[in-house]
């Protein structure tokens, strides 16, 4: 009996036997997913004649019987009969003003020098095994904006003596921060520069209310009470450089670090305020996708940091800073961008002290700095709750500072946590750059609508033609970010998977 039933025992382990044809490969696929019960079925069979007829229309209007060439609107219009698809041919003729707006035509090389420079300082900096990130941060943030303005406005400001002394007490501020990053500087020495910048400010406050002489010096004009200012303002610098210096062997470092400040503010001035023999174009020229990039540009770049301080605000203990960050969130956030904008185009003179006046765009810029900062602020605050509090307890038990804890320890993962939301606030952002038509700005949807109204090129496909290509162009920057996030959020992801 056992060796009867033995012969119905394997000896060995069998091979699997592959699965039926019917679950597995495409066609499996395909049951599952798409006709997995009659009424799947029929929805899917709709959905796909739906899709390829749309498809087809698409691919009719957009290519068969668009019209790529011509130098007018005949070249767009129906001779006898035959249908027009898009007028590619319009948005061929208007590219330049589509991406240059009114600016003059021996002059576009600025711009595209421009863009030329802000794609090479950025992809170093957005690629991860690219060294050198310091650098290349210095070169982004800091050099870049500088040489753009430059380059597109061609400079020769007239910047007068208050400006001056008020950008170098801020400079004085900065420096005497970074010396007191070094723990070996007198702290003496460092009350002396804070009390030196602090009566700077008073000076200067009171410069805008007494009148007094003029004085002129290399070329900016000022008075005796701003000149007053500036010269505290560099003996503040002056003292925070003597005391980093007397106290830490590495002199040539800590005067980098400390009069990097000043000698950036010196170099802004010398180039906005100097002839380099570029023709001035004033704002009002610029229009089509350079103003689209300044503003969102500018936007993201303000937009981030104003966003982290205001987090930071918001979460503070101090009554005083929470509740002003409160009120300041709370506002922007409750007023519609389109308010914004005319409130910074129309309000903004009338805050503003006799003989000082900002052009359009750049009121523009700063309305929409504060309004993207107020949300980009809810975004950081939600990362920095969504950080355990067993991260701010191990930071403070190292002996860490409150900005060491915040630098080192707590934003880092904050930020990392709410990078789809920073993306998305950033790409909302970029999109809402249109509403600056409305006030006169013309961005790169105003400019194609600003063409629809060239007699030349009035047709009936004219207007979609436009708009699809400006949709375009729109679409290829807001699906470069998106994807941009996904690969840093794949980088930077720590957590544990089974």
């Amino acid at each position: 009996m056992e060796e009867h039933v033995s012969a119905y025992v394997a000896r060995e382990q069998k091979k699997p036997l592959p699965p039926p044809p019917t679950e597995a490969g495409a066609l499996a696929v395909l049951r599952k997913n798409l006709f997995a019960t009659p009424l799947d079925s029929i929805v899917t069979i709709l959905l796909g004649l739906f899709s390829v007829w749309a498809a087809w229309r698409i691919f009719d209007w957009s290519v068969l019987s668009a019209v790529f060439t011509g130098s007018s609107r005949e070249a767009c219009l129906a001779g006898d009969g035959a249908p027009v698809g898009a007028c590619w041919a319009f948005v061929r003729a208007k590219f330049g003003l589509f991406t240059y707006g009114l600016y003059p035509v021996d002059e576009r090389w600025r711009v595209d020098l421009t863009m030329l420079l802000l794609v090479a300082f950025t992809l170093p900096f957005a690629i991860p095994r690219v060294p050198f990130k310091g650098l290349n941060l210095f070169l982004l943030v800091g050099a870049f904006p500088l040489i753009a303005l430059v380059l597109l406005t061609g400079g020769q400001f007239r910047i007068g003596g208050g400006w001056v002394a008020f950008m170098f007490i801020l400079a004085a501020f900065v420096s005497t921060m970074l010396a007191a990053g070094n723990l070996n500087a007198p702290p003496g020495w460092l009350r002396v520069a804070t009390w030196l910048a602090a009566i700077a400010v008073l000076v200067l406050i009171v410069s805008n209310i007494l009148p007094s002489g003029q004085f002129r010096l290399l070329v900016f004009s000022f008075t005796t009470l701003s000149l007053v200012a500036f010269l505290l303002a560099v003996a503040s610098i002056a003292v925070s450089a003597f005391a980093s210096v007397s106290s830490s062997g590495k002199h040539a470092s800590v005067l980098m670090h400390v009069l990097l400040p000043p000698l950036y503010v010196a170099a802004l001035l010398v180039l906005l305020a100097g002839d380099l023999g570029l023709q001035p174009v004033p704002t009002s020229r610029w229009g089509g996708l350079l103003v689209t990039l300044v503003v969102a540009l500018t936007g993201i770049a303000a937009s981030l940091p104003l966003g982290i301080l205001l987090a930071l605000g918001r979460r503070s203990h101090l009554p005083a800073i929470r509740l002003l960050s409160v009120v300041f969130i709370e506002f922007w956030r409750g007023v519609p961008l389109i308010t914004v904008l005319f409130m910074s185009a129309f309000m903004i003179p009338l805050l503003l002290p006799s003989g000082v006046s900002f052009n359009q765009l750049l009121r523009a810029l700063l309305g929409v700095a504060l309004f993207s900062a107020a949300y980009m602020a809810e975004v950081v605050r939600g990362g920095l709750q969504a950080v355990p509090k067993g991260q701010y307890e191990g930071a403070q038990a190292l002996g860490l500072g409150y900005w060491q804890m915040m630098r080192l320890v707590v934003m880092p993962q904050a930020i990392k946590l709410v990078i789809p939301g920073i993306v998305n606030t950033f790409i909302g952002l970029f999109k809402d750059t249109s509403l600056v038509y409305i006030i006169g700005l013309a961005d790169l949807l105003g400019a194609v609508r600003r063409g629809f109204s060239d007699p030349n090129w009035i047709t009936p496909t004219t207007p979609a033609s436009g708009l699809v290509f400006a949709g375009f162009v729109f679409w290829l920057f807001c699906f470069g970010m998106s994807r941009y996030s996904i690969f840093m959020e794949r980088r930077l992801e720590t957590g544990h998977k089974n």
